[in-house]
């Protein structure tokens, strides 16, 4: 029998505090990243083949679009004011 593996990894990457807010995230098949998402880009972006598909499917619905758009201010902004005075001491 065959084992395949899906994951995807969320980032916040921060410029100045929330001065700038990037939202990434990674769609992984098999330990091989084929599509992700980029706040700078606006949109999902094939890594791969695989990945085309997937990025057309994402980027052809407005909602999804939208939710990751979002994810920047509120996912992203939310886990900054609640991390960065614990991670700021260190």
């Amino acid at each position: 029998t065959a084992f395949f593996q899906w994951g995807a990894s969320i980032e916040c990457h921060f410029l100045n505090g929330t001065e700038h807010v990037r939202f990434v995230v990674r769609h992984i098949y098999n330990r091989q990243q084929y599509v992700h998402f980029d706040s700078d880009v606006g949109l999902f972006v094939a890594d791969t083949l695989l990945g085309e598909p997937s990025a057309e499917l994402f980027n052809a619905q407005p909602d999804v679009l939208e939710k990751n758009r979002a994810a920047a201010e509120m996912l992203c902004g939310h886990n900054y004011d609640i991390l960065a005075p614990v991670t700021l001491k260190k």
